[in-house]
């Protein structure tokens, strides 16, 4: 191996371990919620907000952040995500009370909105040859898979020897791991000269905020709350389209939403999203409540879901570096929808833990089919010089999922088990309807 590969190869473990590090804080999390509502108190709807916090501003924020990357340097911005990561880490572990950490979750989301598309950004130019960039970014996707299959047994251990605040400060070494990686000359990207529009950035997250806010506040009973939030929401959308139509610099990049593929791309990848954010906000709460539990054994309970996230994505890059990212994203969309029927039938019958593992199993291996052929079909549909944009998108819409899937399936969640097994359900009928529409596309980047 020549040094320049090893740098490269360096340099490769840097950007996913920076991945692995955003990921990581999302999965610890959940293990710790029944912790962290005994400790700084709290209803469900706090604990919605406290995983929220995070994805509604990483989810708003990427649509910018791709643009972000772009414009000032994939390199430039992701190490100063990372660093930012840090620190906020830091600041999340010493939150005084419920809401001083949601407000330093929302920080974490912003750091971490600046990473995801960067790295992506930075693994085109590492490895411009497509079939190379598949397997790079099938490394990427495991490496940073492994962050949802050590998630949940980390997060049950940090939390039984030390309780919710150390699952934030794991995540200081692992920035300044990150920095060291990717210093020096190996990854350079090049400045660009798009603008970013500033105003309709701050509409949208406005919108995803006080949205999420009104589904939150109709789950938990309080109607006339969310109707004033639904009813803001709905402005500050109006007030998006306003600003992007008007704007020269829309924040949708209307030239990757064009690309072949694209569209049903981000309907996928919100799918998923929503599928394993919503499994990992419902789920420790049945583990930990219902079937009594330990915060380590709740960890234990989710291994079958995340040991996939770890090593599949290295199979499903070499499906699609060999015959397309179709069939994985398929696949992928398929097992989660069979997944969700699945954790439905156990609760609703009250079936022990064995019939969960197969909706575990179902989840984990759907996941990991299909995020890196998604990703993999975005890079290639993106146009010339736009893959952090187009990045930023897939990303984006993943988080909107994510966030969506919190606030949906907890709303939904009483009274158990009737509810559970309703929140349970609903992942699986919108992964149908995002393998139907897949199966629809004709785009040549999906064949």
């Amino acid at each position: 191996m020549t040094i320049g590969s090893t740098r490269r190869s360096l340099a490769l473990f840097g950007i996913s371990l920076g991945y692995f590090t955003v990921l990581l804080d999302m999965t610890v999390l959940s293990v710790a919620e029944p912790d962290l509502a005994r400790s700084l108190g709290g209803s469900v709807a706090g604990l919605q907000w406290a995983v929220s916090g995070y994805t509604v501003v990483f989810g708003a924020l990427l649509l910018s952040a791709g643009a972000i990357s772009d414009r000032f340097g994939a390199h430039r911005v992701f190490r100063a995500g990372v660093a930012f990561f840090g620190v906020g880490s830091l600041l999340s572990a010493l939150s005084p009370d419920l809401w001083t950490l949601v407000a330093a979750r929302a920080l974490l989301g912003a750091a971490a909105a600046a990473c995801v598309p960067a790295s992506m950004a930075m693994i085109s130019t590492l490895y411009p040859v497509p079939a190379e960039r598949a397997r790079a970014l099938s490394v990427w996707a495991a490496v940073s898979g492994a962050a949802l299959a050590a998630g949940p047994i980390a997060g049950g251990l940090l939390v039984g020897l030390s309780g919710w605040r150390a699952v934030f400060l794991i995540n200081v070494p692992l920035a300044a791991a990150v920095l060291a990686l990717t210093a020096g000359r190996a990854v350079r990207c090049p400045r660009g000269d798009r603008g970013i529009g500033w105003p309709a950035q701050l509409a949208v997250c406005v919108a995803l905020g006080l949205g999420t806010d009104a589904l939150i506040a109709l789950g938990s009973g309080e109607p006339v709350h969310a109707l004033g939030s639904g009813a803001a929401a709905v402005a500050a959308g109006v007030a998006f389209v306003a600003l992007e139509r008007r704007g020269t610099e829309p924040v949708l990049a209307p030239a990757v939403l064009r690309a072949p593929g694209m569209t049903p791309a981000l309907l996928a990848g919100a799918a998923v999203n929503f599928t394993m954010a919503g499994v990992l906000f419902v789920l420790p709460l049945l583990f930990q409540r219902t079937l009594e539990l330990s915060p380590l054994e709740t960890g234990v309970a989710f291994l079958p879901m995340t040991l996939p996230f770890a090593v599949n994505p290295l199979v499903t890059g070499r499906i699609v570096a060999r015959s397309g990212p179709r069939g994985p994203v398929t696949a992928g969309l398929a097992l989660l929808t069979a997944g969700g029927v699945i954790f439905a039938v156990a609760v609703t019958t009250g079936s022990a833990y064995p019939l969960l593992v197969a909706g575990l199993l179902c989840t984990g291996f759907g996941v990991s089919f299909a995020l890196p052929a998604l990703v993999t079909t975005v890079v290639a549909a993106a146009p010339t010089g736009m893959a952090g944009t187009a990045g930023g998108l897939l990303n984006a819409a993943r988080q909107v999922g994510a966030t969506l899937g919190v606030a949906v399936m907890g709303a939904l969640l009483t009274p158990a088990p009737a509810g559970t097994a309703r929140a349970l359900l609903v992942p699986a009928l919108l992964c149908a309807v995002a393998a139907l529409t897949l199966g629809r596309s004709r785009t040549p980047v999906l064949r």
